[in-house]
């Protein structure tokens, strides 16, 4: 369901130009390619530094969650993005398959955490997001 709910997230921007996939529509910082962005940086916080325990200057990317996760640099490209998100969803695979479903780490501000809630976590992150990256592009569409 996590595969599935990652290609749902880059079908989503798929076919966008670079400025559509740039374009704000919301209040927030959020657009199609700001997404990806942001669940790559979900991919390494809670694969790399959480469960595998890299710490965040040794994860292959950005680790700052919140409001500058959606922030993507004008140099990097659509199709840049989205092959930095499959990286990280491939290195979180790696990681993933080498722990227990049950097997915990700790958060620092969530706490004890087993690689089960890091999965339905991310699921549920991602199926929202490609939700909302549905919405985006049928607004850029129409």
């Amino acid at each position: 369901m996590l595969d599935r709910n990652r290609n749902e997230l880059i079908n989503t921007v798929r076919g966008l130009s670079e400025a559509d996939a740039r374009r704000r529509l919301v209040a927030s910082l959020t657009t199609p390619i700001g997404l990806l962005e942001h669940a790559a940086v979900a991919e390494r916080i809670w694969f790399q530094h959480v469960l595998a325990g890299l710490p965040e200057n040794e994860c292959d990317g950005g680790t700052t969650p919140g409001d500058a996760s959606f922030i993507v640099d004008d140099n990097e490209t659509l199709a840049n993005v989205i092959a930095e998100f499959e990286r990280a969803s491939e290195r979180s695979r790696v990681i993933a398959a080498d722990f227990d479903l049950d097997e915990t780490r700790t958060h620092p501000r969530v706490g004890d955490v087993s690689l089960r809630f890091i999965y339905l976590l991310t699921i549920e992150d991602f199926a929202r997001h490609s939700g909302h990256g549905d919405i985006l592009r049928e607004q850029i569409k129409h």
